[in-house]
């Protein structure tokens, strides 16, 4: 859509984002820099697990285990910094194509697209939050008792952390695309 969408920033004849808009902003950022790490820690196990079954013959405990929720856990945190930046795949040509013949159309329908991400991240977020409640109620871990075990609720919060975000940024973006197809041809934001 436009440019100050993309960005959360100012566009020609847009104001500048508010201070809670800018807060959330780098809050989503902050989620998608904790999963950028989360991918070194990722490849740095793996790394180990690879030395290890090349040096002793035996893979490392829990690797298989943990990289599986962290691989996991690394989607969710990135997904609203994706959503912020329109980086989902969708029929972007459609969009554009439309937007060059009717700017609030595309705007509406862009809506359209934004209430199903709600509805899908929304469901994703209340099924982890079940997930999650019964993880720390049984003290769910993953591992072998006496080897290496580890706690799986921490890596269901941060899913569930990661779901609502997107709920939320799908939410800010569904708010715009509707005020953008509510406005009149020439009317300023």
């Amino acid at each position: 859509m436009d440019e100050g969408r993309n960005k959360g920033g100012a566009a020609a004849g847009r104001r500048p984002p508010s201070a809670v808009a800018r807060l959330w902003g780098r809050s989503v950022d902050g989620l998608a820099a904790l999963g950028t790490v989360m991918i070194l820690v990722l490849m740095a196990m793996i790394a180990c697990d690879v030395v290890a079954r090349n040096m002793m013959g035996a893979s490392l405990p829990l690797v298989s285990e943990l990289g599986a929720l962290t691989l996991v856990m690394i989607v969710y945190l990135q997904l609203g910094t994706t959503i912020r930046n329109e980086r989902l795949a969708r029929t972007d040509f459609f969009f554009t194509l439309m937007e060059g013949r009717s700017p609030r159309m595309a705007a509406f329908v862009s809506g359209l697209w934004d209430l199903f991400g709600i509805a899908v991240c929304a469901g994703i977020a209340w099924s982890t939050w079940g997930i999650l409640a019964k993880d720390f109620d049984h003290g769910e871990y993953i591992g072998v008792t006496g080897v290496a075990t580890l706690q799986t609720w921490p890596f269901r919060a941060l899913i569930l952390i990661g779901a609502a975000v997107a709920a939320v940024q799908f939410t800010v973006q569904a708010a715009r695309s509707f005020a953008t197809a509510a406005r009149r041809p020439g009317e300023r934001a």
